[in-house]
């Protein structure tokens, strides 16, 4: 859905009113919650991604930074490993031969200063 959304610059509440049959409703909670909060979203990738653009990136590894990085501000019941190893998954699935240490790197430093008493955790894939 936010690839859908980036590509047709449409908003996300917009694409979910429109859709034939509506999606589970855990993706559509993530969805818009990364559209509430996209300004501080954005935020802390761009701060993490040193040297690089948000409008550089893949849109593949875009959407799925921001889903995990809502995940690791607004959903504490995600566990932070999860997240990561989720999002490094999806990237080396359907993203480039780079985007799974790339989101790796990135989504690591926001969960570090996310949720900093788990800084001992191993977030490697």
């Amino acid at each position: 859905m936010l690839y859908e959304s980036e590509i047709k610059e449409q908003a996300v509440s917009d694409l979910l009113a429109e859709l034939p049959v509506a999606p589970q409703p855990y993706a559509a909670n993530l969805a818009r919650g990364v559209e509430e909060h996209q300004a501080r979203i954005d935020a802390l990738i761009s701060k993490h991604a040193i040297d690089w653009s948000l409008d550089r990136m893949p849109v593949v590894d875009r959407a799925l930074m921001r889903i995990a990085t809502l995940e690791l501000g607004w959903r504490p019941d995600v566990p932070t490993s999860v997240v990561i190893s989720e999002a490094v998954e999806l990237a080396k699935a359907y993203s480039t031969d780079d985007s799974s240490g790339f989101v790796n790197g990135i989504l690591a430093t926001i969960a570090h200063e996310l949720r900093p008493d788990e800084d001992k955790i191993d977030l490697r894939p």
